[in-house]
């Protein structure tokens, strides 16, 4: 099992687009590093299970939030 995504890797196993991936690195909420005197990202697969874990989360609130709205109604 490796250790290290190169961004590519990380847009296919979202499948997500360079520019969506790159977005998310930029924003912090997915974590990487630069390696190398190039820069060249790298994205560990920890960091990246815990953004998915972090996505279903916000996934699930949701669904509760819009519940929690439809018995108000």
């Amino acid at each position: 099992m490796r250790r290290f995504y190169t961004l590519p890797d990380v847009a296919e196993a979202l499948n997500i687009s360079m520019s969506q991936t790159r977005a998310l690195i930029r924003s912090g909420e997915l974590e990487g590093i630069q390696i190398g005197g190039r820069g060249q990202w790298r994205v560990e697969e920890a960091k990246l299970d815990e953004f998915i874990e972090r996505q279903y989360a916000v996934q699930r609130e949701a669904r509760a939030a819009r519940a929690r709205e439809e018995q108000g109604s």
